[in-house]
């Protein structure tokens, strides 16, 4: 491995059958202080107080899990940031924060899916899947399937929402390499046997799939 574990050795790639790729981050850029920046306009508030406000809290994850619908985050949101703003308002501002492609990875895509089945895997909710799945449809092609956090009721980095996605594959975890840009979800891949790249630049996706690429593994 390289400094601090990130990446995964040739010699325990060599087992791979599947790729599992996390998209925010990884594939498609994304910044929820955009998100931040539309409410503050929105509201005619301080930037930097709805920034300190915004966390990322239970209500957030039961939106990801599928268990609440969008009105009803919303209307968490409004308290948690305390604006006075509608739901189509927040859904505005919810959905200001994509990057754009993050075209290292974008283009390795094509490549990866002939050399190995190519899945993801992503933290969503029916609001944020509506947005990217059709901003991003013609660059996540190559995938065959995209595990949505939302539809499964499980989300990363649950030992159960990847053991189901190895169990709907055909593949064992040992044999699946998956690549996230959150320490925690690499952590938790692994501690059921799934190799994980921890993706902090995106040079570290190229560097794990390069050995397959050079020498046709």
């Amino acid at each position: 491995m390289t400094q601090e574990g990130r990446l995964v050795v040739s010699d325990d790639m060599k087992s791979v059958d599947a790729w599992l790729l996390d998209l925010g981050n990884v594939v498609i850029g994304i910044d929820f202080e955009l998100a931040q920046a539309d409410w503050a306009i929105a509201a005619g508030r301080d930037v930097d107080d709805l920034r300190q406000r915004f966390t990322f809290d239970d209500t957030c994850e039961r939106l990801e899990r599928g268990q609440i619908e969008g009105p009803e985050y919303f209307a968490a949101l409004r308290s948690m940031l305390e604006v006075d703003l509608s739901d189509d308002q927040l859904a505005v501002g919810w959905n200001e924060i994509w990057t754009g492609p993050i075209q290292q990875v974008v283009d390795l895509l094509p490549a990866m899916a002939r050399s190995r089945p190519l899945f993801a895997f992503t933290n969503t909710n029916v609001t944020h899947h509506m947005a990217w799945s059709s901003l991003y449809a013609r660059i996540l092609q190559p995938f065959e399937r995209i595990f949505l956090s939302c539809n499964m009721g499980l989300r990363k980095p649950e030992a159960e929402a990847f053991a189901a996605i190895a169990n709907d594959i055909g593949v064992p975890l040992e044999r699946i390499l998956f690549f996230d840009d959150t320490e925690q979800n690499v952590t938790g891949a692994r501690a059921v046997g799934m190799p994980a790249v921890w993706v902090r630049p995106p040079t570290d996706v190229v560097k794990a799939f390069m050995p397959y690429l050079e020498k046709g593994r």
